[in-house]
């Protein structure tokens, strides 16, 4: 029986895998805020001086003292006639109107990534001629 030489180490395959990274971008819609939208009343107390008027019979009467003239007894009656009276309404007025509304717009923003992908490197040491196809 002879033996055959062996040759596998000769005939062996290598077969290299090489692998390149793609980019894939996807989207999801979240949520980023949670708004909450209401009127709220302030009260602010305002003082302001307002005149007024009043109106009023006086009626005076003097005593005189026939003795001397210099005895004066003098009455006052006073009667009030009129007044101002004081009235205060509020109207409410429109200050502003405020619209509020959603709007959707788009743009583009740019996405920068490194991608790697994998090469075949041959060394070689020593005297080798390669051929390529």
């Amino acid at each position: 029986m002879s033996e055959q030489p062996n040759n596998d180490h000769y005939n062996d395959e290598v077969i290299l895998k090489l692998h390149k990274e793609e980019m894939q971008v996807s989207k999801k819609w979240i949520e980023t805020a949670n708004v909450k939208v209401y009127k709220k009343s302030y009260t602010e107390e305002k003082q302001i001086l307002v005149p007024v008027r009043r109106e009023e019979l006086i009626i005076e009467k003097k005593i005189v003292n026939s003795e001397t003239e210099m005895d004066e007894n003098i009455e006052t009656i006073r009667i009030p006639l009129r007044e101002d009276r004081i009235e205060v309404t509020l109207h409410p007025t429109l200050l502003e109107d405020v619209e509020i509304y959603k709007n959707q717009y788009e743009e583009v923003k740019q996405v920068i990534e490194t991608l790697k992908e994998e090469k075949v490197h041959i060394e070689t040491i020593g005297d080798i001629k390669i051929n390529s196809h």
